[in-house]
């Protein structure tokens, strides 16, 4: 235990370094919030459906909650029942199983319904792609609003991704 405390003391404590702010993206919460009321008139609720991922994408989806990127402070909410969500959040490729019940979670969304395709495999079902249980992407079974690719998307492209989502519902209305 010595050896490792000398090494340490030596050497100092090595961690990564803090992510960079993007400029472009301009993370003001007043602007996103101001953004997210004069579309919705209330926060923006999530629920985010599992069909079929490895959990890549839900680790990111997890960070997006740490106080790095501080979701709940821009107002956009995580949900358990699709009733009382705006959008739904999907990673994985769709399953044969998970169809269905896919399909069930998008029509218990109340109008106006954004839907967001996370990683490669909900996009284009990704490596699992022409497999017996699974090979479609969200995109065959629902209307998707953004698809935002990667293995796994990082935290501030699923960010972005919710975002652009966002806006393109104030398009549709």
């Amino acid at each position: 235990m010595w050896t490792v405390i000398k090494q340490i003391a030596r050497s100092g404590w090595r961690s990564e370094a803090a992510p960079q702010t993007d400029d472009s993206l301009c993370l003001a919460p007043g602007r996103i919030q101001t953004e997210i009321l004069r579309t919705l008139g209330r926060a923006l609720m999530i629920r985010q459906v599992d069909a079929g991922s490895c959990n890549g994408c839900e680790l990111e989806i997890q960070a997006l909650s740490n106080p790095c990127y501080n979701l709940e402070g821009l107002g956009i909410k995580f949900v358990a029942s699709p009733r009382h969500a705006d959008m739904l959040l999907v990673t994985g490729p769709v399953t044969k199983h998970m169809a269905s019940a896919l399909r069930r979670t998008y029509e218990a969304m109340p109008e106006p319904r954004l839907v967001v395709a996370a990683g490669d495999c909900g996009c284009n079902a990704g490596i699992f792609d022409a497999r017996y249980a699974c090979g479609c992407g969200v995109a065959d079974i629902l209307p998707v609003d953004v698809a935002i690719t990667g293995c796994p998307p990082p935290p501030l492209e699923l960010l972005r991704a919710i975002l652009t989502a966002v806006q393109h519902g104030a398009a549709k209305k």
